[in-house]
């Protein structure tokens, strides 16, 4: 678990191998399958998976109105090493532009091998304690912690 007071951290051993880990995450078709909590739908509007290539979600929930991010609210991925690691942030936009996210922050993920699954790790750290802890009052854990557990539900079925 991290101790800087700026970041979040959750990790969970998921019962599948590492490389349908992967595909789920690096494939934008299944990344909107999982990505935010269901009844919470995710609609992917850019995604070019190498550093400095564009990541863009619009998240929608069941209520209209309801809507996490917007049309502006692309970050890009800061580093890509297959099968082991993904960082992305919300501070660059493409073209490496500096951007005010509504919640400015940077994700690490990571994946190991674990017996016979994967010890996956998100790690997201913001910009400052007040940031972390908007991220945290969101649902930071419950959220991210459901999104989970439907990669691994939907890795099962790859």
């Amino acid at each position: 678990m991290t101790t800087h007071p700026n970041d979040l951290e959750i990790s969970r051993f998921l019962a599948v191998p590492r490389a349908k880990v992967w595909r789920a995450w690096s494939d934008p078709a299944l990344l909107a399958q999982w990505w935010c909590p269901k009844p919470w739908t995710t609609e992917v509007r850019g995604f070019d998976l190498r550093p400095g290539g564009v990541f863009h979600t619009i998240m929608r929930g069941p209520n209209p109105g309801e809507i996490s991010g917007g049309d502006d609210d692309a970050g890009i991925f800061l580093e890509v090493v297959p099968m082991e690691r993904i960082v992305f942030t919300s501070a660059l936009a493409p073209g490496w532009r500096p951007v005010a996210s509504w919640l400015v922050m940077t994700a690490v993920l990571t994946m190991a091998d674990e017996g016979d699954g994967t010890r996956y790790t998100a790690l997201c750290m913001h910009k400052d304690k007040a940031d972390a802890d908007k991220h945290a009052e969101m649902g930071f854990e419950h959220g991210w912690g459901v999104a989970i557990a439907q990669l691994e539900d939907l890795a099962k079925g790859l």
